[in-house]
C-alpha cells in the first residue's frame, strides 16, 4: 500500500454522529439498514445505507455514535439515497462491526 501525505488524510472528513432513525432495508440488492445520523448543527442529519445486519438490528442502533466519512458525494443505493459513508471493521467471518468512540463525544466531532 502506498504512502499518503497529511494533506492528503485531511481531505477524509470522519465525523462522530449519533444514530436517530433505523430501518430494515431488505430490498437492497445486499441486505443493509437505513441509517439517520445527527451530527450536529454544522452538518445536521445525514442518511446512510450500512450492510451490518450480521451484528446489529435497527432498535439497538438508536442512540448509538458511530463514526462516518461526511464528504463523499451521495450514492444511489437502490430507492434510498446515501449521503454518508458509516465506517465499521471486518471480524473473522468478514461481516462489519462499527467504529464508534469509547465515550459519548460531542456529534460533528472531527477525527484527527
Amino acid at each position: 500500500m502506498g504512502e499518503i501525505s497529511f494533506d492528503d488524510f485531511l481531505k477524509v472528513d470522519i465525523r462522530v454522529g449519533r444514530v436517530v432513525k433505523a430501518e430494515p432495508y431488505p430490498e437492497a440488492r445486499k441486505p443493509a439498514i437505513k441509517l439517520w445520523i445527527d451530527f450536529g448543527e454544522e452538518i445536521g442529519e445525514r442518511k446512510s445505507s450500512a450492510q451490518i445486519t450480521a451484528h446489529y438490528d435497527p432498535g439497538t442502533l438508536v442512540g448509538r455514535q458511530v463514526m462516518a466519512v461526511v464528504n463523499f458525494p451521495p450514492r444511489q443505493i437502490g430507492k434510498f439515497r446515501s449521503e454518508v459513508l458509516v465506517l465499521g471493521l471486518p471480524d473473522k467471518s468478514g461481516d462489519v462491526v462499527l467504529i464508534s468512540p469509547d465515550q459519548d463525544v460531542p456529534l460533528g466531532g472531527r477525527m484527527h
